[in-house]
């Protein structure tokens, strides 16, 4: 890749239209992102992280569990049996707050921890407060939701809109003016001039790049290839790795009614692949192990 030009102090201030304060606060970031690219991210024992977006619960309205994260379960389980530590994240029971779209509009980047919901604070949520750390410090991610009306479930769909203050986002240039709009458009003017795709951290860093992917999709009749397709292009242009055989579309038939579809979906014609899964996401991780999710080449630069 091509060296990037180096500029002055005097350089940048000129060309940004920054004083040299703001200039020391931008750099300042820059530091604190190349630190925490260069820390290892998971441990020795593969940790398997399993999102439910079902919202059907057997203590609740619906009075039955869910198609979609029995399937999970059992993927989760079969992990385990190969030396995996798991833990299974049913959305439902988490306070995931809506994401406000401020990315391309209020920001020029999204922040991480998440601005509009600040972690630790009055206005936080579970999703800042809890599960960032879950999903920064997992090996494999399995992502499990029924088709609603052709697509994933709304509580999958929150959830992966919020995932994007993972993804190439940095601290807010002014913690106590996260949204100052002129501030952060100088903000990554600084880092389209000074980013090196040779150092991870030193531009916009993807916390999801490297991590290993599946997903298991649950519906009655139709619309399984669209939530597939959907999770899969968002997933991947997050950086995530789908080995193959990584994903599960589990369908009852258009000739029962829908009240006779748990027996289909939840039986033995769905416990092999399940398995296979399991296991194909597992041998993933250790293939993978020695590259760091830095390794992955992106454009830092861009955002």
């Amino acid at each position: 890749m091509l060296k990037p030009k180096k500029y002055t102090d005097k350089e940048l201030m000129s060309t940004i239209g920054v004083d040299q304060k703001t200039l020391n606060r931008f750099k300042e970031i820059q530091k604190n992102t190349i630190a925490e690219a260069k820390r290892p991210r998971t441990g020795k024992v593969i940790k398997v992280l399993g999102i439910s977006g079902s919202a059907r619960d057997k203590f609740d309205m619906a009075q039955e569990e869910s198609n979609s994260e029995k399937l999970l379960k059992d993927s989760l389980k079969h992990c385990e049996k190969l030396g995996a530590k798991t833990e299974l994240i049913p959305l439902r029971k988490y306070n995931i707050k809506h994401c406000k779209a401020c990315y391309s509009t209020v920001n020029t980047q999204c922040h991480f921890y998440c601005s509009c919901y600040p972690k630790n604070k009055p206005s936080g949520d579970d999703m800042t407060n809890i599960l960032y750390d879950k999903i920064l410090s997992a090996d494999a991610i399995i992502f499990a939701t029924p088709i609603n009306n052709f697509k994933m479930s709304t509580l999958m769909a929150a959830f992966i809109d919020r995932c994007i203050s993972l993804d190439g986002s940095l601290e807010p240039a002014n913690p106590k003016a996260p949204k100052d709009k002129e501030l952060n458009i100088k903000h990554m003017k600084f880092i389209e001039l000074t980013h090196d795709n040779n150092i991870p951290g030193s531009g916009l860093l993807r916390r999801f790049a490297g991590k290993i992917a599946g997903v298991i999709v649950t519906g009655h009749e139709a619309g399984a290839s669209l939530t597939l397709s959907s999770l899969f292009l968002t997933l991947n242009y997050f950086g995530m790795i789908f080995p193959p055989f990584s994903n599960i579309y589990a369908m009852s038939s258009v000739c029962l009614s829908t009240y006779q579809d748990k027996p289909v979906v939840t039986g033995e014609c769905y416990d092999e692949e399940t398995e296979i899964m399991a296991e194909n996401i597992i041998l993933a991780v250790k293939a993978l192990k020695k590259v760091k999710g830095t390794d992955w080449k992106n454009d830092y630069g861009s955002n």
